[in-house]
């Protein structure tokens, strides 16, 4: 089973290509090598799921399998770069998009039923604001919302947080500002996020860190390798692994909503 006292963390985000996917492979890996964690990765964006992809994966089953009932959760386990172990979407089912109370129950039933220990458990959700996306982040301990400071993301990550403290009354939220040109940008990103958030809604935002913009992160998309792994000596990957730091340091607490996983 899953240790009761495992860390879950749901990362989530406004719009796509905010490089969401890219710092959950990361930020595992990290968490893996450097802090001797067990990690699991949950690629949550179960119809359009690329995290395999993006890590040159090739699994034979994924959740759809398991939503079937044709596999359990254990049997579609594969293993990621640095040891850490990664749960694969399907691709391309749009019955996914939108889970049923029977699913949602099923895949938490999976996880009270894994064989496998793990300390922590990253939840790759899809973008926007669906239902799935509430549904992982509410289960989570901590929720981890990545922006740019792109208007566009900006906007998008508001609109995110606004609907999980609206509909499903979070409060607490982990801001981390993706492809900025260096740390001052980054806080002004949080800033100006934060002003809102405190003008309209009672929510808590603070901010995780941040990750500069570099050709290394294209290159390692390119080549299908995780750019902490690639460039390890990197800004990059050290930021990430500052980042990871902080996640160590986070105890579970049962939130004052239902708390799934």
């Amino acid at each position: 089973m899953v240790k009761k006292e495992v860390l879950s963390i749901a990362v989530t985000s406004g719009k796509g290509g905010v490089g969401k996917t890219n710092i959950v492979s990361a930020l595992a890996m990290s968490l893996q090598k450097n802090y001797k964690k067990r990690v699991l990765v949950l690629d949550a964006d179960l119809g359009l799921g690329n995290i395999d992809i993006l890590l040159n994966l090739t699994p034979k089953f994924n959740i759809r399998d398991v939503l079937e009932n044709t596999k359990k959760l254990n049997d579609i386990i594969v293993d990621g770069p640095s040891g850490i172990k990664i749960i694969p979407a399907s691709s391309g089912f749009q019955e996914l998009t939108r889970l049923d109370e029977f699913q949602r129950m099923k895949i938490l039933q999976e996880f009270e039923n894994l064989e496998k220990s793990f300390d922590i458990l990253i939840i790759d959700t899809g973008a926007g604001i669906s239902d799935n996306v509430g549904f992982f982040c509410v289960a989570s301990h901590e929720i981890i919302v990545v922006t740019t400071p792109e208007p566009t993301a900006m906007t998008d990550s508001y609109a995110v947080i606004k609907v999980l403290h609206n509909k499903y009354q979070e409060k607490k939220f982990n801001i981390l500002v993706n492809f900025v040109k260096d740390e001052k940008e980054a806080i002004e990103v949080y800033k100006r996020l934060s002003l809102v958030a405190d003008r309209f809604l009672n929510v808590s935002l603070d901010y995780l860190g941040c990750i500069e913009k570099n050709d290394n992160i294209v290159k390692a998309v390119r080549q299908q390798k995780s750019f902490w792994e690639l460039f390890p000596d990197s800004q990059q990957a050290l930021s990430i692994n500052e980042i990871a730091k902080k996640l160590v340091n986070i105890k579970p607490e049962i939130k004052s909503n239902i708390q799934f996983f």
